[in-house]
Order: structure tokens, then sequence, then C-alpha cells
């Protein structure tokens, strides 16, 4: 039984709230999942009962028995997503009903009950409007919303659990690197793989990140920003990096990105970047795409930019490329033009400055 199709939401307003003047100064320079908001959604969930007590209440700790099931057998997922400012004064979240089809896809591979979508949505619109005060007006300033469902069941066993508790956080951030948007550079790790066929890649789980944060740590080691992944099998092709998906740009205009074949996660970000770019009349290839092709690309012209991205980070540009064996740059190293030209449209779209031909943008407010 899933439940949860027509919920209605119990709204019980935080009685002691951040104030104004306090909040005006947090969001002055916000960082990146520092803060949050005054308010929380919560809806359970019991096997044969389905969804229930949907509310919107004030944010405070979660009481969590030591025998929660998530504790022990890691049932967890989680998606990440923003609101933004809209010219006009209105504030609009950008493909929330493709977050809210993940977030189920997720919950399948993780043997957790899906959620449906209007409820997903529905619990996004209901902390959005009740913490309106709380989105920035910067130029690279959202409101990060962050759905999670974990196993509540109090409960030792390794079998799905029959209780579940869905919660939706939302903290104001500015961007996600310090320093704005600017190349960052990354680490081959010769030693950790992200995900094998099979596995949880494709899932938005916290295992997945927990298995990459001593990748992580290595890349910060050799005095790069973030780490990125060879494929599991062979060692020789790219996966991704470790929170965000990579694109390649060939001097020909063409954008080439590793295939979904279960091993990575299926971004939003970069789903949108190949409809832009398609619409644009670029070539797009998903095809698996070697180490050394872009380093040799790198070295003769053939590849003249790369970039990440990813909801956090949006579009970031990928400069220097370091391994075990050498290390490498990307063109000169800065930014590149069809990155620039993708960034700005994307951004743009997002924020209600641009049409919005694919329909991606939902106004809340």
């Amino acid at each position: 039984m899933s439940g949860g199709d027509n919920l209605e939401f119990e709204i019980r307003p935080n009685p002691a709230p951040v104030g104004d003047a306090e909040r005006a100064a947090l969001l002055a320079n916000p960082g990146f999942g520092r803060i949050f908001t005054d308010h929380m959604v919560t809806i359970r969930y019991a096997d044969g009962k389905g969804w229930y007590e949907p509310r919107v209440e004030a944010r405070a700790p979660i009481p969590m028995d030591p025998a929660s099931a998530v504790l022990h057998y890691a049932q967890e997922i989680f998606e990440g997503l923003k609101a933004y400012t809209l010219p006009d004064g209105g504030v609009a979240m950008f493909r929330p009903d493709a977050n809210a089809a993940r977030f189920a896809q997720s919950a399948q591979r993780m043997a957790m009950p899906a959620l449906p979508v209007e409820t997903f949505l529905q619990s996004l619109r209901e902390i959005i409007a009740i913490d309106r005060s709380w989105l920035p007006t910067s130029d690279e300033g959202s409101l990060y919303l962050r759905p999670f469902a974990y196993a509540s069941e109090v409960f030792l066993g390794v079998r799905p659990a029959m209780e579940y508790l869905y919660l939706v956080i939302a903290s104001p951030v500015g961007p996600y690197f310090s320093g704005g948007v600017k190349p960052v550079s990354v680490w081959v790790t010769p030693d950790y793989t992200r995900a094998a066929p099979g596995g949880t890649g494709a899932a938005k789980c916290g295992g997945n990140y927990a298995a990459g944060l001593s990748a992580q740590a290595e890349a910060i080691e050799h005095g790069c920003d973030q780490v990125v992944y060879l494929d599991a099998i062979e060692r020789k092709y790219i996966d991704e990096l470790g929170g965000m998906n990579v694109f390649f740009v060939l001097d020909d205009g063409t954008l080439v990105t590793p295939p979904l074949t279960g091993t990575i996660l299926p971004g939003i970000t970069r789903d949108s970047v190949i409809k832009l770019a398609g619409r644009a009349g670029r070539r797009i290839e998903e095809r698996p795409v070697s180490l050394e092709e872009w380093r040799s690309g790198a070295a003769s012209g053939r590849i003249r930019e790369a970039f990440a991205c990813g909801t956090a980070a949006v579009i970031t540009p990928i400069g220097q490329i370091r391994s075990a064996d050498d290390e490498f740059v990307v063109a000169d190293g800065g930014t590149g033009e069809v990155t620039t030209e993708l960034r700005k449209q994307l951004v743009d779209i997002q924020r209600g400055r641009a049409e919005d031909p694919f329909g991606w943008v939902h106004r809340v407010l």
C-alpha cells in the first residue's frame, strides 16, 4: 500500500522563528549547507497503512531509537534541488518533477516505499511557502531543498524495514565552491571506485557519498578540489566526480559525456545540459571516455573544455587534472566559451530571466 495521494498537511508554525535582523545577517553570507530555515516537513509511513501524518512543523532534532533500522542497514535516500527568487519577486523551483521521479527510482533500488509524486511536490511547496523570507535575493543565492527518507522501524534484522520517515529541510545557500565560479582541479583516484554494475550508483543514497569520502580526502591531500572516479571494471574510463557528472567539449563543438549504464547518477543538471545543447544544434555523444583520451585530447587540442555539473554547483569548469602518473590542463586551464554559454543559459532559465522552452520552471509563489 503506497498511500499519500490525497494527504492534507497539518501546519504547525514555529513558535520561536529566527528574528528578522538575525535572519538578514545570516543571509548576507550563507555559504553552502551551513544555516537552515525555521521549519521542516515530516511524513510517516507504515507497512499496510501507507503514508500518513503529513506535517509542516518547527525544525528540531529527530527522536531516534538506537535500534532504528537506518543506523544498522543504511536504508536511506535523498534529493537536492533549489528554489529561486524570480525577477518579479515570485519564487520558482527548477524541474522538481524530475527530482520526484528520481526519488521514486532511488526508493525502488533501496527497497523503500515510493512517495507519490504529487505528495513530494506538495511537501516542497509547503516549506517554501512557510519559509519564503529565507530565500536569498543575491545573484548566486537560492534556497536549497533537501527531501530525504530513512528506515525508522525499531528492528534488527536484514530485511526491508516496515516503517519510514520522510522529511524536507531547507537551507539558504550561496555558491557551492567558495570564491564563486572558477575552474576546479580534480584528482583521478587510483585506488577507489564509486560504484560497480549492479550496485547503487544510479540511486541517490547516502552510502554512495560515505564511500567516497576517503577518495575526496585523497584529492584534497593532492591539492585538488574534487575527486574523479574511473570505472570499476577496467579502471580506464571516466565515471563521474564525487558529486557531479562530467562533460567534455571537443574542438568541433561536440559535447561528450559518459553514458548512463547504472553506475553513475542520472543527474538532472546533466539531462538539462544535454537538452539545452541539443536545442542549440550541438552534437551530443553519450559514450565512454578514457582517461587517456582526456589526456591526449587536452594535449592535441581535440578536447577544448571540460566541466562538471550538478544541482549544487550548477556548471563548473574543470581546469587541471592530476593523477598518480602525471598532471595536465585543459586548454589554458580557464573557463571555456561553451561552458560559460551553457551555464548562463541554464541559470537564466532557472531564475526566470530567459524563455523556458522546456517547461522546467515551476512557479510556487
